[in-house]
């Protein structure tokens, strides 16, 4: 080989030595806080039905892998961000889509799950262990009332999922998803016609007394989904939505029609 041919081999064989396969994922790759293991994309469907994710709607996914959640979001006109810990992921995410189409409606950030922003959320949809979504908890309940949460495959810990979505057709593995409402926060007092309901909150559990104003100590049962609520006094139910500092809705028993309570602390 003369100088001009070990000339161009040393200019080749350097560009071939950096030429890499693009990245892939494979299942089971260890993360920062999961492993990663792909949602079935008809699952992937079925959260986002069961979600009710329409173009409205700004969807977040929490490690979100290969971006998979979002991109189908996106695909239903929904605006979504995905905070996914590993680079490679995160432009994995990216270039697909770029390729989808949706790129301009889906974005994927570096970033730790537990610091990530999650106040322009209307929908999350997660594949998160129980572990991680017990350290979430505070974070999800800081979310407007309402927010829909649905994960793949666990639920979250002393919660009470408002629905539970199986795959459609043949399924082998991670066929199952559940969804939770954040629930409006309503411990309290609050002042009713007929007199001060005091009340107690677990998640979207509620317990209390109502103090009314012939002097009597009545216990209150009920339950918040959402902005709505329930709780009964006696043989008395009342049903309402909570706006705020104050609720209101229908009665039925004893007490009757309209009812209105605002907050006093």
């Amino acid at each position: 080989m003369g100088m001009r041919g070990s000339f161009l081999l040393a200019l080749i064989l350097p560009a071939a030595a950096l030429a890499q396969p693009p990245f892939q994922p494979y299942e089971g790759q260890p993360g920062k806080d999961v492993i990663w293991v792909p949602t079935p994309p008809a699952l992937v469907e079925k959260m986002l039905d069961m979600a009710r994710v329409t173009a409205a709607d700004f969807v977040v996914d929490l490690g979100s892998g290969d971006g998979r959640n979002v991109i189908a979001a996106a695909k239903r006109g929904a605006r979504g961000l995905g905070v996914e810990y590993d680079p490679d992921m995160v432009l994995l995410s990216q270039r697909r889509a770029e390729e989808e189409g949706v790129a301009d409606k889906a974005r994927f950030v570096r970033g730790d799950m537990f610091e990530a922003d999650l106040l322009q959320a209307t929908a999350l949809v997660l594949f998160l262990l129980p572990a991680n979504l017990e350290r979430l908890k505070k974070k999800f309940l800081e979310l407007p009332p309402g927010t829909r949460i649905v994960n793949n495959g666990y639920r979250i810990p002393g919660w009470e999922e408002v629905e539970v979505g199986h795959s459609d057709g043949y399924c082998t593995a991670w066929c199952t998803a559940y969804l939770y409402l954040v629930p409006a926060k309503v411990a309290g007092a609050w002042r009713l016609p007929a007199g001060d309901l005091h009340l107690q909150q677990s998640f979207q559990a509620l317990t209390g007394r109502l103090a009314t104003k012939d002097g009597r100590m009545l216990p209150v049962q009920g339950s918040v989904m959402g902005e709505r609520i329930r709780f009964s006094v006696g043989l008395d139910t009342y049903e309402g939505r909570v706006k705020g500092r104050e609720m209101s809705g229908n009665a039925n028993g004893a007490v009757s029609g309209f009812w209105k309570a605002a907050r006093l602390r």
